[in-house]
């Protein structure tokens, strides 16, 4: 699956999510709304250091220096 395809995915639920919360009336529905709101968003986050750790947005797709050690 395409990291694009994900990260507009989570985007999307957390929108949804948003949305949801913004209707909830009770404090009990507030509360399970944000807690799902907290899990996707923290999931988004595992998700972009993971990308990061990976080095998926460099430039050229490459290491600058040929000498580093492989990352895996």
């Amino acid at each position: 699956m395409k990291p694009e395809k994900i990260m507009n995915g989570i985007a999307k639920e957390i929108l949804s999510a948003l949305k949801e919360l913004k209707k909830a009336k009770t404090p009990e529905e507030k509360l399970i709304h944000s807690k799902i709101i907290k899990n996707l968003c923290e999931s988004q986050g595992v998700f972009l250091n993971f990308m990061s750790d990976m080095d998926l947005y460099s430039d050229a797709g490459f290491y600058e220096d040929d000498d580093a050690p492989i990352p895996f």
